[in-house]
Order: structure tokens, then sequence, then C-alpha cells
């Protein structure tokens, strides 16, 4: 039950460890939505063409500070995106240098722009063994793309044939498994006394496949790993609001214009980067663990990738319905941002 004697809340800064920013007019349009409450975001490599060498992320990262609003205070933590040819030099180098944070590891279609990722693990295992000795992270979109494996069931199957084997033959790499929609993921995370984390997005610990599909198909809920049962929520939120070192906050926030949403064959993402301390708070609160709300958006993330926590602080104030646009415009159109459904309470200062 909400503790109703708490009605405003001082945390440390939160960080993203999950971000879609787009690039060129896109970026331009949504990064200010993440530097008004985040320090720092782990961004995702997957542009076309990927961010695959150091030299991309390194012409990445000057477009992105190019594009801050003016005042901003955002470090943006660049990650390589590993290929079959991904060259394990090159991927030290960026690592060493601070070029790089991670390396993201996308099975070859499983979400957007992911058709450069990994076919053969065997091919990449090199590179997997040089960031376990220098202590790089790998970021994990964990599901398989076999056309005879139900959606719903992709992420359980990727834990058992992919990523327990792998772990196995590189058992210091240290891996994040990220946006983890199952209480399979949960478990096995729990499971893991080493080199294991998991990022909860947003939209994951609110939504489940009913948000979906019942009453008719709601595209503006379609990401993917696409949302699961209703338990597989709980066991989400039961994750997040446990205060556990391993689960921490990546928003997945990934912004589509309603074009690219709304056709026929509609993109993957919701884009939560303007609302998401509001959200979360939500969450926190209605479960009577606002207490732990720093934890996972704020302390746990830098723990895992070896960062000092933000010194700056933000503070969330409960009162009444807090109202978000319902779209941000860009050049190419408007970009919905995510409804959780219910009113909000909990603004963000600072």
């Amino acid at each position: 039950m909400p503790d109703r004697t708490i009605t405003e809340l001082t945390i440390r800064r939160p960080d993203d460890w999950h971000l879609h920013l787009r690039d060129g007019a896109m970026l331009r349009a949504v990064l200010p939505e993440t530097t008004r409450h985040f320090a720092r975001a782990i961004v995702m490599p997957n542009l076309v063409p990927p961010v695959v060498t150091s030299t991309h992320a390194m012409e990445y990262r000057a477009r992105i500070l190019a594009a801050l609003p003016e005042g901003a205070k955002f470090t943006p933590l660049m990650t390589l995106y590993l290929t079959e040819e991904t060259e394990p030099a090159d991927v030290r180098t960026a690592f060493e240098a601070g070029i790089a944070t991670a390396v993201k590891l996308y099975p070859a279609g499983a979400t957007t722009n992911s058709a450069s990722g990994v076919r053969d693990f065997d091919k990449v295992r090199p590179v997997l063994e040089t960031m376990a000795e220098i202590g790089m992270p790998l970021c994990v979109h964990g599901e398989v793309t076999d056309s005879d494996i139900d959606i719903f069931d992709r992420e359980a199957v990727f834990i058992d044939k992919i990523l327990r084997p792998l772990r196995k033959k590189v058992p210091d790499l240290r891996v994040v498994m990220e946006h983890v929609t199952t209480s399979d993921a949960v478990d096995y995370v729990r499971d893991s006394h080493k080199n294991m984390a998991a990022t909860i997005t947003t939209h994951h610990l609110i939504i489940n496949r009913n948000h979906i599909l019942a009453g008719g198909i709601k595209p503006h809920f379609y990401c993917l790993p696409v949302a699961k049962r209703e338990a597989h929520r709980v066991a989400l939120v039961q994750a997040a609001i446990s205060g556990d070192k391993r689960f921490f906050l990546g928003t997945d926030s990934a912004p589509h214009t309603d074009p690219n949403k709304l056709q026929a064959c509609g993109c993957a993402g919701i884009f939560t980067a303007p609302n998401t301390m509001s959200c979360l708070a939500e969450v926190f609160d209605v479960a009577g663990k606002l207490k732990k709300l720093e934890a996972f958006t704020s302390l746990n993330g830098p723990n895992f990738y070896r960062l000092p926590p933000n010194e700056d602080t933000i503070t969330l104030i409960k009162g009444d319905p807090v109202r978000y646009p319902d779209q941000i415009p860009t050049e190419d159109g408007p970009v919905t941002v995510f409804d959780p459904g219910f009113d909000l309470h909990w603004r963000v200062e600072g």
C-alpha cells in the first residue's frame, strides 16, 4: 500500500542504462526529453548504418553532444554494435580510451535495425574473451529469432539455448540482460551471483500483453521484446522494488514517428523518456516502496558499470495529476509519448 506520509522524495539524479536517441532530426527532437531528468545514458548503436567501430562511436557521440540543449549536463555512454566482423583490438581500444562503455549484442533480426547482428556465436567468441579480460560489459538483447519459436517464448529460450552456454564458455564476461520481460529472466539473474545484471523498462513495469491486444490493437504499446502475461509483469515489479543491485532502470525509450507506428507493419518501440520518472514514482508508491526508487534509478546501474553515482539530485513531489504532452513534434512527424493509462501524481523538480 502507498505510504501516504511521503509526499516529497529527493534522490540522486538517475541514469538511463538503455536508451535510443536515433540520429539527425529525431535526435535533436528527443534528446531534451532525456537530459531533463537523466545525467547519463547507455546509448544504443542500432543506427543505419550501425555504430560498429570506435571511430563510428566517436562520431555519433559528437553528434549527440552537438544536439544538447543549452546548459544541459548530460554524458552519453556509447556502445558498439557487435557483428561477426568486429575486431577484438578495436573493442579493446574503444574501452580503454573511454570511447565506448559497452558492446551491444543483437541476435540478427531480433528488433529494429538488427539485420547486422550475430548469427554464429562462435565467430564473436574472441571479442567476448577480450571483453572479459578488460571488464567491458556486454549488453544483450535476449531473444532468439527462430521462426518456429513463439514470440512470447523467445526470451526464455534465449536464456537456455544462448545465454547459459555463452556464459559457461566465457564465465568472466560481465553481462547485462536488457529489458527483461519474464519471470524466467528475473529468476535467472537472481540465481547468478557473478557478472550478471538486468535492466527493466518503464513500460514493462506497467503494461502486459492484454494492454496491447484486448479491445483492439494498441500500436503505441507494441515493443520488442513484447510485453508478456500479467504474472511476468508482477515479477518485474517485484524485482525492481526489491533493491537487489542486479536490477536497474533501462527505459529502452525508442521513438518512432506516428506514421511509422500506425501502419500495416508498424515499428516496435515505446517512447517513455518524457514521463518515466513520474511513472516509476507511481509504480513504487503503489507498492509502498518509494524508498527503493533511488536504488533502482540512480545507484544499482553505476554500481554494475563501475561508475560513481551522480552527485546532484532531483526531487519528486506528489500532488495534483501531472500533465505531459501527448506527442513530441519532429521534422518527420509527431512521436507519441507513452500513456500509462492512469494519472501521474509525481512531478519532477531539479
